[in-house]
């Protein structure tokens, strides 16, 4: 009989981030894809048969990555899982960001509206199956969970930064990929679901882990056991959807 296609794929960017997940299944047999590696787990997720696939860190990779896995497998539902920064006095150290809205903030115009060109890559994440009866976000979520606009860049954030990002973008942190996994879903009409754990914290003064990888890639598995963990729940959530029969995706302005 030929393979089922996994119902659900999970998309991992950085590398730092995959490494985690050799430690954290390190005996599944992995298989190849133009992007790396990919494999599927053996058991079910909620019902879900449910692979992961590393995607490659950056805005590039990231859109590349999900084209392909939505072309390839017709996800149900696509998932991105892993790491930001967090803006220092805004967020907590490991606090869960779950996105509502993505927004590529590292555009450059200068012919036409600035504003209006990073408003064409942003995308609203439609979490409408998480919401209540009245269409009102829950009081809690299959996990805890800080509900929020998610910026991306192909750069880690710069300290010199931080403060005109939440002020301008009303953000509490940001990473490489998440506005360009979005939106690749939106193109699609893909539902999508983002979840990010602050890895470290990054201030006027600077970022925690600058000058330490080492102790990144520390966090990342932290990271990365924290997201697995909390997993099934979200995705026992979406098994239990109201069936309104209509599309739920991702949506850009």
């Amino acid at each position: 009989m030929p393979e089922r296609p996994p119902q659900i794929v999970v998309l991992v960017s950085a590398t730092s981030e995959w490494r985690a997940l050799d430690r954290l299944h390190p005996d599944t047999p992995r298989r190849r894809s133009p992007f790396g590696e990919w494999y599927a787990l053996p058991e079910p997720i909620a019902g879900f048969t449910t692979a992961l696939f590393y995607g490659g860190w950056g805005k590039v990779s990231a859109a590349a990555s999900a084209q392909h896995v939505i072309d390839r497998f017709a996800p149900e539902l696509l998932v991105n899982l892993g790491t930001c920064g967090g803006f220092a006095g805004e967020v907590e150290r490991g606090e869960v960001l779950l996105a509502e809205e993505t927004l590529v903030y590292d555009i450059v115009e200068q012919m036409t509206d600035p504003d209006e060109a990073v408003a064409a890559r942003a995308a609203t994440i439609d979490l409408s199956w998480l919401d209540g009866a009245d269409g009102r976000p829950p009081e809690t979520y299959p996990s805890v969970v800080r509900r929020v606009r998610l910026l991306s860049a192909d750069s880690d954030i710069v300290p010199a930064q931080v403060s005109l990002l939440r002020e301008k973008y009303g953000a509490v942190g940001a990473d490489w990929e998440s506005g360009a996994i979005a939106w690749t879903a939106a193109c699609n009409d893909v539902p999508c679901l983002i979840l990010r754990a602050v890895s470290d914290l990054v201030g006027a003064a600077g970022g925690e882990v600058y000058d330490d990888y080492v102790e990144f890639e520390r966090r990342s598995l932290e990271v990365m056991e924290t997201l697995l963990g909390v997993l099934p729940a979200w995705l026992e959530a979406w098994r239990r959807r109201p069936a309104t029969g209509d599309r739920l995706a991702v949506t850009r302005p």
